[in-house]
């Protein structure tokens, strides 16, 4: 845990330092681009400490080579995402960018890293444009796409013969893929859909118009503290009869907030700290070892980053010029998932399993989501048929 804490600490002051001269090639150099401030910090926290707890499991090194790592707040801003993005490939001249979490980043930052001559790796951000028509040889996502996630509520929704589910989530892409995404596998009555502006904190008037409506279930999609606020309020309203599904609303990120209000609440996920592999417990372990919480789905799938790419670079045997070999052994993704079952579709985004989720309270007090039942297995997005490289 010590060395951890020093770990982040010299990462932290490498952030704010002034360009280095690299007279050793014999360095992987990695910047880590999330969200570090502001309401929605937490999210980028998990998935830089997820990515870090990789590192210190890799002795610091990536494919035996030692790393410098650079970490940079997008302050969830695209504008300084891609400021930061390009001070990362050219001043810093890093061989990979890993992140961030927000997809309107993702989209700003993926053509100024990849034409700049890094890989990004995006350990969270999914869009739907970038695993279709614009799909990216240099781009990698260990995480989903952002439909998919989404795609187990709405199947568990059908499944279970709702008629009248409204939607809410907030107005920016991953918002807009959220509801795709859930009526992709829904294809009953819709009650109503909104999509609120992002960093809205207070529901009040979205709860009493569905409230005045009756559905048979609310779906959401609120990250961060709007989802917070959102099961705080929905219980406030006295709203809990009605069934709560969601994705990213109630979560490790959350949950610390939410605590006995996100009780049995509903979620879709491609993991959960309760997954019953050896590398997962191991890893659940040494997070809340490190961190004193639970890891939620954003460390995961940061610290499957590292793994990636540190078995990239064992592939190479160290000789990150030859980027045609690189990707090769990028796309090959032999490394162990936390989550399972994991490669890489045609378009560079995942195939693996999904589940529905569900908020309980471990025997530590703390609170988790758990595995309640699987829904999809070795599921490939609806996008990648668009995907030509």
């Amino acid at each position: 845990m010590t060395h951890l804490k020093s770990a982040l600490l010299a990462t932290s002051i490498l952030a704010g330092a002034a360009p280095m001269a690299h007279a050793d090639d014999d360095v992987v150099r990695v910047g880590l681009v999330y969200t570090l401030s502001g309401p929605a910090a937490v999210l980028g926290e998990h998935s830089r400490d997820g990515f870090l707890l990789a590192m210190e499991k890799l002795d610091n090194k990536l494919g035996g080579k030692p790393v410098e790592i650079t970490i940079v707040d997008d302050e969830q801003k695209p504008d300084i995402a891609v400021s930061r993005a390009r001070e990362l490939v050219e001043s810093k001249e890093v061989d990979f960018v890993v992140g961030p979490v927000f997809s309107n980043i993702v989209n700003a930052i993926v053509g100024p890293v990849t034409d700049g001559g890094a890989f990004l790796i995006s350990t969270n951000a999914g869009t739907s444009n970038l695993a279709g028509a614009e799909c990216n040889p240099d781009l990698f996502v260990t995480s989903y796409q952002n439909d998919q996630m989404h795609e187990v509520s709405g199947k568990y929704a059908q499944d279970q013969g709702f008629q009248n589910v409204f939607l809410l989530a907030p107005n920016y892409q991953a918002g807009k893929d959220a509801m795709e995404g859930f009526k992709h596998s829904y294809t009953n009555g819709i009650a109503g859909e909104i999509l609120v502006p992002l960093g809205q904190l207070d529901f009040s008037a979205e709860l009493a118009q569905i409230a005045a409506m009756q559905p048979d279930a609310i779906y959401a999609f609120m990250p961060g503290g709007m989802g917070v606020n959102l099961v705080k309020q929905f219980n406030q309203a006295g709203m809990t009869g009605t069934p709560f599904l969601s994705a990213f609303t109630v979560d490790e990120t959350t949950l610390p907030a939410q605590q006995d209000a996100a009780l049995g609440l509903s979620g879709g996920s491609n993991w959960a700290p309760d997954m019953d592999t050896p590398e997962s417990r191991d890893f659940v372990e040494n997070f809340i070892a490190a961190y004193d919480r639970v890891p939620a789905v954003y460390a995961m799938q940061a610290y499957d980053a590292a793994m990636l790419i540190d078995s990239a670079v064992a592939a190479v045997e160290g000789n990150l010029s030859d980027r045609d070999a690189l990707r090769e052994a990028l796309k090959a993704a032999d490394f162990t998932s936390l989550r399972g079952d994991f490669a890489f579709g045609p378009n560079h985004y995942p195939i693996q399993d999904f589940y529905l989720t569900k908020v309980v309270k471990r025997d530590d007090g703390l609170y988790s989501t758990s595995i309640d039942q699987p829904i999809f297995e070795d599921y490939a997005d609806n996008y990648a048929a668009d995907c030509t490289m």
